[in-house]
């Protein structure tokens, strides 16, 4: 799991298998059940993306950030000092890279790359990970990133990285509630924290740094619009979106 895939098992139209000497190309699968029948449809995007990213890697991540780039040699394990017990999963640190890519990265290599949206006023970016492949310990690399650009660039507004990339609050949103209880490794203050646990912050000046970050973690039921009461003699109304912002965020409400 450490280099990235060279090869793959593919299906021969009779079920069988071949060994094809290249990384397994972006798609899934329809199977539909009444006709016992399947489909594979190619994500060509990703693929897209994957090549961009990796040229982007050889050259060595034109055009992010010093904290970036410390960040990335570090995690890549380049300077060769890192404790870390094992290194991180390829996936993993190419989930990161992607991500950073889509924000730093030189015009030239994100030239043509157009991920479609869904109209609403905010950008939404995924990472798709299978189980067991970390996905905690990235959005843990997503926190640690995010935060020390906002925290090292919020007073330097001549930088060619706007600090309006990067921010050091974060809003984790769990779907359930056990899955909310594993993520309190992303608070920087828990005992079992993932930025010491895989020694994310390549020196200690910056993980104090990181302990001003402010990240809330609340489970989806959290963003339900308050239902009003039936009866009551005081009509409220219906929950403004300021009202609500405050009461989901809370302090976390006043942060940009």
């Amino acid at each position: 799991p450490f280099p990235e895939p060279q090869r793959y098992w593919a299906e021969n139209t009779g079920r069988t298998l071949r060994l094809e000497e290249k990384r397994r190309p972006a798609g899934y699968e329809i199977i539909d059940t009444r006709e016992n029948t399947r489909r594979q449809v190619p994500i060509p995007l990703v693929d897209d993306i994957r090549q961009r990213v990796r040229q982007w890697r050889a050259d060595g991540w034109p055009g992010v950030t010093a904290v970036t780039r410390e960040l990335l040699v570090h995690w890549w394990d380049l300077d060769g000092v890192s404790r870390r017990q094992t290194p991180f999963y390829f996936c993993q640190l190419e989930a990161i890279e992607t991500l950073i890519w889509t924000v730093e990265a030189q015009a030239e290599y994100r030239q043509g790359i157009s991920v479609q949206g869904d109209g609403g006023a905010f950008e939404r970016l995924c990472n798709k990970m299978a189980t067991g492949t970390g996905k905690t310990a990235v959005m843990a690399m997503i926190v640690t990133w995010q935060v020390l650009n906002a925290l090292t660039y919020a007073n330097s507004p001549k930088s060619p990285k706007s600090p309006r990339k990067y921010s050091s609050a974060v809003f984790v949103v769990a779907p359930g509630l056990t899955v909310k209880s594993r993520l309190q490794v992303l608070l920087p203050g828990h005992p079992d924290n993932y930025y010491d646990s895989f020694e994310l912050c390549p020196s200690e000046a910056m993980r104090q740094k990181l302990n001003r970050a402010e990240v809330l973690i609340e489970n989806w039921h959290t963003l339900m619009p308050l239902k009003a009461p039936d009866r009551s003699v005081v009509k409220k109304g219906a929950e403004s979106d300021t009202a609500f912002t405050r009461r989901v965020l809370g302090k976390l409400a006043a942060c940009k």
